[in-house]
């Protein structure tokens, strides 16, 4: 099967839909929605209701710290914007709405791989898996051999050596990656809504179980007509400038 895995979407509906049709048109037979369905981005209902969709038809999906936020509203550790947003996004969510967000599980698993949000040694911590030392003790606790997270918003790969170390590998968009399974294997999949590395392009992974590959791919969008979106919407211009620089 190949899977398409798509983390930190944060309401941007138009990265999103551009994400599934490039996969759509790859081949992806599955997907996985690896938390932060909402949160910063001015079309959560939207998105929500495209991800229920997915779930329905047998896709992962689980909860991330702005999906728990939504749900509980705390935002203690946040920074103003975000916690701005958060607000936003609660005021404007239907019951239906929050209560998918409040059933999500934290991690779920699947024919060995583990998918989560960020670190899968303390879910609910929302540690960021952004260095091997982190990625090692993910995958130490994962007891998987493939670790699907997102939480960072940049791209990444590492792979457990035999000392029990895990070494850090930048992947080339639209380069397939062999992580066969005699290793084990985390992939941070970048965000699909709000990449941070300097790349506005929406970010995605495929993973093709059968061929043993991943791939990380860019996907260009309108931009310009997202951060419009944001600003439109009242939601911090802080945000609307990031969709557009990338970072």
């Amino acid at each position: 099967m190949r899977l398409a895995l798509l983390a930190d979407l944060h309401a941007n509906l138009a990265a999103v839909e551009a994400c599934l049709a490039h996969a759509a048109a790859r081949g992806a037979e599955g997907h996985a929605f690896l938390g932060d369905l909402v949160g910063y981005g001015p079309e959560p209902a939207e998105v929500l209701e495209l991800v229920a969709a997915h779930a329905a038809r047998g896709a992962v999906v689980v909860g991330g710290n702005h999906d728990a936020a939504v749900v509980d509203g705390r935002t203690e550790t946040m920074d103003p914007a975000a916690a701005e947003a958060v607000a936003w996004t609660r005021a404007r969510l239907p019951e239906p709405a929050r209560r998918f967000l409040a059933e999500l599980p934290l991690v779920a698993r699947r024919e060995g791989a583990l998918f989560v949000h960020a670190s899968a040694d303390a879910p609910r911590a929302w540690t960021y898996v952004s260095d091997p030392l982190r990625a090692a003790q993910s995958l130490a606790a994962a007891e998987a051999t493939w670790v699907f997270c997102g939480h960072v918003h940049v791209p990444a790969l590492y792979h457990l050596t035999a000392a029990g170390r895990a070494a850090h590998f930048a992947p080339v968009p639209g380069v397939a990656v062999p992580v066969p399974p005699h290793r084990r294997w985390l992939a941070v999949v970048g965000s699909a809504g709000q990449p941070r590395d300097g790349n506005p392009a929406a970010c995605y992974a495929l993973f093709d179980a059968a061929a043993g590959t991943l791939t990380f791919h860019r996907v260009p969008y309108d931009v310009r007509g997202a951060a419009a979106r944001v600003r439109a919407a009242g939601l911090p211009e802080r945000l609307a400038r990031r969709l557009e620089h990338g970072k």
